[in-house]
C-alpha cells in the first residue's frame, strides 16, 4: 500500500489561491460510471495547464482529493480519478476498502476509457484546447507511463512518482517493456531507499528513453523510500519540495495547447 489515510501531500511552493473541489462522477464510453475528485482556482486567470491524477493502488482517496486541492490552489485545475468502478462501484476507497481483488482485474483498455472521460472533462470545464499532463503515484505512476504511449491521448507531459516498473497489468507488459513507446515528455521521481524499485531498473528505464529520444528527466532522492512525498515525512522535506519545484517546473516550461 502506498499511503494510509492520515497521509497528506506537502504544500508547493507560493502563496494558496482560493479553490473549489467536489466529488463527481464521470461515465466512460461503454458505460462504465466511476468518481473522481475536481479541483478548480476560483478567482484565478483562465488555465491553460491542468493535471490529471492516478492514485495509487488503493484508489481515490482523500490523500489525492488533497493532492488535488494543492494544484489548484497553485492556478493549475486537478482531475483525480478512480480505478474501480466496473468492479466496486461508486463505494468507498477509504482505508479497510479490500483493494487487491479489484486490482488484478485491472486492464488497461478499461482504464484508457476512464481516463478519455477524465481527459473530456477536463476539456470542457478547463479550456478545450489545455495542456493536460499526469501525475501519477505507485500503481498510479506504472499507468503513467502506460497510458503515455498512447498518442491519441494528446498529453503534454507525464509526472511519474516511485512508479512500478515490473509489474505486467493484464497482457499490456510492464512499465519497462514499454518505455520505448512512451510519447510524451517524462518528469519522474524516485526514491533511493525505495526497495520495491532498484536503482538498476531506474537507470535502464533511463536507457531506453535515451534510445528512443524522448524528452526525460529521472530525479533519485538518495535514501528516500517509497512514499517519501507526505506531509508527515519530516526527513524527506526538502526532497518533497524539491520534487514540488521540479514538476512545476516541468508543467510551465511546457507550451500551452
Amino acid at each position: 500500500m502506498c499511503y494510509d489515510d492520515n497521509a497528506r501531500p506537502p504544500l508547493p511552493p507560493g502563496s494558496a489561491g482560493q479553490t473549489r473541489g467536489e466529488q463527481i462522477t464521470l461515465t466512460a464510453s461503454d458505460g462504465n460510471q466511476f468518481h473522481a475528485f475536481a479541483a478548480l482556482p476560483v478567482g484565478a486567470p483562465p488555465a491553460r495547464k491542468t493535471v490529471l491524477i492516478y492514485p495509487d493502488v488503493r484508489g481515490l482517496h482523500q490523500f489525492y482529493c488533497d493532492l488535488a486541492i494543492r494544484f489548484a490552489e497553485v492556478g493549475i485545475p486537478a482531475l483525480a480519478i478512480d480505478y474501480f468502478g466496473r468492479t466496486a462501484g461508486l463505494t468507498s476507497r477509504a482505508e479497510g476498502f479490500e483493494f487487491w481483488p479489484h486490482v488484478q482485474q485491472l486492464k488497461l483498455s478499461n482504464f484508457t476509457l476512464d481516463v478519455q472521460a477524465g481527459l473530456a472533462w477536463l476539456r470542457e470545464n478547463v479550456a478545450a484546447d489545455a495542456a493536460v499532463f499526469v501525475v501519477g503515484f505507485c500503481m498510479g505512476g506504472s499507468f503513467t507511463l502506460l497510458t503515455g504511449t498512447n498518442r491519441e491521448l494528446k498529453l503534454a507531459g507525464l509526472i511519474p512518482f516511485y512508479a512500478g516498473l515490473s509489474r505486467d497489468f493484464g497482457g499490456a507488459g510492464t512499465a519497462l517493456d514499454n518505455a520505448p513507446r512512451v510519447a510524451y515528455p517524462v518528469e519522474a521521481f524516485f526514491g533511493g531507499a525505495d526497495t520495491g524499485i532498484p536503482e538498476s531498473a531506474v537507470q535502464d528505464l533511463d536507457a531506453r528513453f535515451d534510445e528512443t529520444g524522448v524528452k526525460h528527466t529521472l530525479t533519485i532522492y538518495p535514501g528516500a523510500p517509497h512514499s517519501f512525498f507526505d506531509r508527515r515525512a519530516e526527513d524527506f522535506a526538502a526532497d518533497s519540495a524539491d520534487a514540488w519545484g521540479r514538476l512545476l517546473a516541468f508543467i510551465h516550461a511546457t507550451p500551452a495547447g
